[in-house]
């Protein structure tokens, strides 16, 4: 009997490194893709993004419907539990054999609630991880005690998975997902690139991501703003902004940025670029620049600086090529400027990605296929 996978995903974020995964799954003759989309993929705003799942040639078995115009604190509270309640029905209807679940995010927490309720094994990507700006570094330990198969990016994380009770045998090391895309895929050249986005490139060229920090209070405006400030110094630089995730906070930012770019003409803006085309303008600009978990993982593939501003991604495993900052006008200009200077230029030509080597869909892929899953709800806590 065909084994069935049910992948839940969220928005871009996840799909992204889920990708090749997901394809690898549907080619396999003896397992079964079912698909669940929800969270920002659904979203307008965020450019509904369910459609490149769609596009990449997946069906989409559910579309769970759970955002509101309201990203307060009671907006997500809210959001989890439409996601529990609509995902908890939509797996009765599909009965999976297995569960598979990526990261952190509110609804990826919701879904592990609901498929743990429901009596599913969970297969976790990314657990053991810290990122101790946001509250997804709770939920992203919260959903490993609810799992039963883990697929870490590090050694260091799947020590961290096993110190949380998990049994080391249940812990595969396979790398960061996102290294996969960088390998896999026909990047487009500079001149397909800027057709593809409709704009030019100039002198110097940055890509932009920054999100709320979740665990701070009514922090991502004041920050932003001096993001914003810092940019506006920069002379002959084309700046290419990707809207941020769907966190409490994430429309005063968005805003800003729309407001920002209507009023300088080297500014762009993309609700989601797809896979394609953001690993593609990362291979064209100088620099990465804000606070998501790419520019930590997937970014010093390419050799490229990331100027990681705040602590949203504080604790996780680094490389060289990342140069920490304040959320501060000057503190961001200093980190800037140390991205642009010939020293680090010099340094980056050795930068060696912590994250793998681009094959680990290929070794999630292989434990799906054969793996045994019979027994695996009952979970022993292994003691240190």
């Amino acid at each position: 009997m065909n084994r069935k996978i049910c992948v839940i995903t969220g928005g871009r974020a996840d799909y992204g490194l889920l990708k090749w995964l997901m394809l690898g799954i549907n080619d396999e003759p003896n397992l079964v893709l079912q698909v669940i989309a929800t969270g920002s993929h659904l979203s307008r705003i965020h450019g509904e993004t369910y459609k490149e799942i769609e596009n990449d040639g997946l069906h989409i078995d559910y579309k769970i419907d759970i955002l509101s115009n309201d990203d307060s604190q009671v907006g997500v509270a809210t959001s989890i539990a439409k996601a529990v309640t609509g995902i908890a029905e939509k797996l009765k209807i599909l009965n999976p054999d297995l569960v598979v679940l990526l990261g952190d995010r509110y609804e990826i927490f919701a879904a592990a609630t609901a498929a743990l309720i429901s009596r599913i094994p969970i297969a976790h990507i990314h657990g053991g991880e810290t990122t101790l700006g946001a509250f997804d570094e709770s939920l992203r330990h919260s959903i490993t005690k609810m799992s039963h198969l883990h697929f870490v990016a590090t050694k260091e994380y799947g020590r961290r998975v096993v110190q949380l009770g998990e049994i080391p045998s249940s812990v595969f090391q396979v790398g960061g997902l996102g290294v996969d895309g960088i390998r896999k895929l026909h990047l487009l050249n500079k001149q397909e690139l800027e057709v593809a986005l409709g704009i030019s490139l100039n002198q110097r060229n940055l890509l932009i991501t920054f999100h709320p920090v979740t665990l701070e209070q009514d922090t991502a405006e004041v920050q932003m703003v001096e993001l914003l400030s810092a940019l506006s110094e920069l002379k002959d630089t084309t700046m290419i902004f990707t809207l941020p995730n769907a966190d409490t906070g994430g429309l005063k930012i968005i805003r800003m940025i729309k407001e920002y770019v209507s009023q300088n003409e080297n500014a762009h803006f993309y609700p989601s670029l797809g896979q394609l085309l953001y690993l593609s303008t990362v291979a064209q600009v100088d620099h990465v620049i804000g606070n998501s978990s790419s520019g930590i993982m997937e970014v010093p593939t390419f050799k490229k600086g990331t100027l990681n501003i705040g602590e949203r991604q504080t604790g996780r495993i680094q490389a060289g090529s990342i140069v920490n900052c304040q959320p501060s006008k000057e503190s961001i200009l200093e980190g800037i400027r140390k991205l642009y200077s010939l020293e680090f230029q010099s340094e980056l030509a050795h930068t060696v990605n912590p994250y793998g080597d681009g094959f680990a869909s290929e070794k999630i892929l292989n434990s799906l296929r054969t793996l045994p899953l019979e027994g695996i709800l009952k979970k022993a806590f292994h003691d240190l």
